[in-house]
Formats: C-alpha cells, structure tokens, sequence
C-alpha cells in the first residue's frame, strides 16, 4: 500500500506477481460495509454542553452509575489515568489514550478489560498531529477487532476529524470502521476478550 513499511523493497514482487498472473480488479469503489448500515448516533460532536450531556447520560445507561470516582488503571506497569471505570466499561479522554505515549499494547490490553470505551474530547487532528492521529488508527483497530464498542465526543462529525495529509490513505480504512462500528449489526456482536 501506498507509504507502506519498505514498499520500496517490495516493489519487485508486486511486478512479479504482474508478469506471472493474470491480475483482476475486484475494487468496484462500494465499501460495502457501509452500505446497510443503520446508525446508533455514538460520535456526538460538537463538544459543548449538550454533547457532554448526551455522554453523561450514555454513560449512566452503560455503567449503572453515575461518574463519580476517576480511577487510575495500571495497563502495561504504566498508570492510566480514567474518566470513569465500571461495569467493564471505561471513560477516558483522547488526551489520555492518544496525545500521551501509548503503544498498540495498551490498546490490546484495554480492549480486552473492557467491552465499551467511552471517549471524551477527540479534537480535529492536523498535519501536527501525525502521531496521536497514529494512535486514534490503533486504538480503533484493536476495539474492532475485538469487538468493543466506542461512544466518542468529538470537535466535529466523523468525516472530518482527520485533516491532515500523511496519514489519508490509512485515515479511510480507520474512517469506514468507525462507521461499522455504529451499526447494529457491529453493535450486537460479542466481546471478545480472551
């Protein structure tokens, strides 16, 4: 893929596959996840009072209680600093879980402690904010894949949160499954945390 880890040194077995296959194109420009999607309205944006509202009361819904106590978590022997923490179920700010050096293991590691995550405050990520930017993609590619689900309050709607360059071409496939995972058929789908 484009900007890919060494693309240039697997350059030669791409013409390779070429000049000894017959290479089609399935790509028909339909992301079909998309397609029968119904959504659960779980990125609220802007963030202002009323989204902050709609959040408390999500969280009320998920947790069975009201937001009282800011635990610390230890995740990797490293303190994890919470909104809230219950019922499997984790409040947390962008700033915690994407500006502060966290790595593709603390991800894994909450994804399987939690089968809800309830991000506060993601702001639009710039041409200066590559790296949280490549944390948000982490973070996002581990709660798919196991499955946890993510209520977000975002600066503005979905497609706009990312507006840097760098990063585009891994932003859609980030994009396109953050809106699967505000579907119900995404929703209803089991954790999985082992």
């Amino acid at each position: 893929y484009r900007n890919g880890l060494q693309r240039a040194r697997f350059l030669p077995a791409i013409d390779a596959i070429k000049q000894h296959c017959d290479v089609m194109n399935v790509d028909a420009g339909i992301d079909y996840r998309l397609r029968t999607l119904t959504q659960a309205h779980l990125w609220l944006s802007p963030l202002n009072a009323e989204t902050q509202q709609q959040m408390d009361k999500l969280w009320l819904a998920l947790a069975g209680a009201k937001r009282e106590q800011m635990p610390t978590l230890e995740i990797n022997h490293r303190p994890l600093p919470t909104l809230g923490v219950e019922n499997q179920t984790l409040a947390a700010s962008f700033a915690t879980l994407c500006v502060d050096a966290r790595s593709q293991h603390d991800y894994i590691a909450l994804s399987r402690l939690f089968h809800t995550v309830i991000l506060f405050d993601v702001p639009v990520m710039t041409g200066l904010m590559e790296s949280e930017a490549r944390r948000f993609i982490a973070l996002v590619d581990e709660f798919y894949e196991r499955h946890v689900k993510l209520v977000v309050s975002a600066a503005v709607p979905l497609y706009e949160i990312y507006q840097g360059e760098r990063l585009k071409f891994e932003f859609q496939r980030c994009l396109s499954r953050l809106q699967e995972m505000q579907s119900e058929e995404y929703l209803k789908r089991e954790h999985l945390a082992g």
